[in-house]
């Protein structure tokens, strides 16, 4: 008697940890539930994931990137010849892995898998990350069999609920437990008030900026910072030398987002939308700074969150050096507000995405979970 054929899965997705992150969790979570099965992700070749995606033991092919425009351009013109090159490229990479299912999470590749997803009559799955859903995942979204959405209010046709895929250490993170070896891991006081500051992996001009010169009235006012600053983005002084004080320190990239979570009293960040669900669902106090660029995307991914009372909103514009000062020093001297945020923000989290996501991959290929 013949055994089954192993689960073939294709994962589409890519650029940012925002795309790359939820990929991999639901990676992890299909190997879980069908030991045996073939994961391939495709990305770009300038993205994330040709760091990442390898080193959590998936293999990677890469198609051109596609940008969409919003806009009319010189690009729109030239997007037919793109998005047929990377199409067919698609295509030969559907051809040779023979997959089951086609997942896709948005990004500059997401558009030419899922045209060739459709062209092979393979099944396709969708899982939209943000509240407002991006070109890609609204042009998908009609030819999908399985649409999922992380936040409640996402319009899409045949969209279901089911949250944010998130790595398990991060799904399953108890903060109080993890707290003291956590601050130690990044180098901090285990004992003082602390404030972690990030723009997200490629860092964020404004926050850097309002961190830098608010870091030293905060210090002075006993509060521990990490600032994470992004790649190639280090804080200097007037010297040029990296800036240091006493209680702040800097990283340009942390990979263990669950230790900054655990480490954290209060996380200054953008508001993505991996930002938010991981937040929610470990209850982690929260400034939010959505980014003011785009379609709006992020600021209504925090929307909810804040309406609650699990995050306080900041514009991008409205982030002076003064504000993050007085809004971050008045949490953290005040650990009964910081109790009453976690645990608003814990109400809307989420963690079991990533296995309710293998679930929806494995029927769409017709594969038992």
């Amino acid at each position: 008697m013949n055994s089954p054929t192993p689960v073939s899965v294709v994962l589409a997705g890519g650029g940012t940890a925002g795309h790359i992150s939820p990929l991999l969790a639901i990676a992890d979570a299909i190997t879980d539930l069908a030991p045996g099965a073939r994961i391939t992700a495709v990305g770009t070749e300038s993205g994330m994931e040709t760091r990442l995606v390898p080193a959590a033991g998936y293999d990677l092919e890469t198609i051109d990137r596609v940008p969409l425009p919003r806009r009319p351009s010189t690009d729109l013109l030239k997007l037919p010849y793109r998005l047929a090159a990377a199409v067919r490229q698609a295509l030969r990479i559907l051809d040779t892995v023979k997959p089951s299912v086609v997942v896709g999470v948005g990004g500059y590749v997401a558009a030419p898998l899922y045209l060739a997803a459709f062209l092979r009559r393979v099944p396709l799955v969708i899982h939209e990350a943000n509240a407002r859903p991006g070109i890609a995942n609204r042009l998908g979204a009609r030819i999908a069999g399985t649409v999922a959405v992380a936040f409640r209010d996402t319009r899409l046709p045949k969209a279901q609920w089911v949250g944010m895929p998130m790595r398990r250490t991060i799904a399953g993170l108890d903060r109080a437990t993890a707290r003291e070896s956590a601050r130690r891991a990044l180098g901090l006081d285990p004992a003082r008030p602390t404030l972690i500051i990030t723009g997200g992996s490629s860092g964020a001009l404004s926050i850097n900026r309002a961190a830098a010169a608010a870091a030293p009235g905060l210090c002075a006012e006993g509060i521990q910072i990490l600032h994470i600053t992004g790649r190639g983005k280090t804080i200097t002084a007037a010297d040029g030398s990296p800036l240091s004080l006493p209680g702040y320190h800097q990283l340009e990239y942390v990979d263990d987002m669950d230790a900054v979570y655990a480490a954290a009293d209060l996380l200054v960040a953008r508001a993505g939308a991996a930002t938010v669900c991981e937040i929610s669902a470990v209850g982690l106090p929260s400034i939010l700074v959505p980014l003011a660029h785009g379609n709006g995307e992020q600021a209504l991914n925090a929307a909810a969150l804040t309406a609650d009372g699990g995050a306080v909103l900041i514009s991008d514009s409205d982030l002076t050096p003064s504000r993050l000062r007085s809004e971050a020093l008045a949490l953290l001297k005040d650990p009964a507000a910081l109790d009453r945020m976690a645990s608003a923000a814990a109400a809307q989290g989420i963690r079991d995405a990533d296995r309710t996501m293998a679930k929806l991959v494995l029927d769409a290929a017709g594969a038992s979970s």
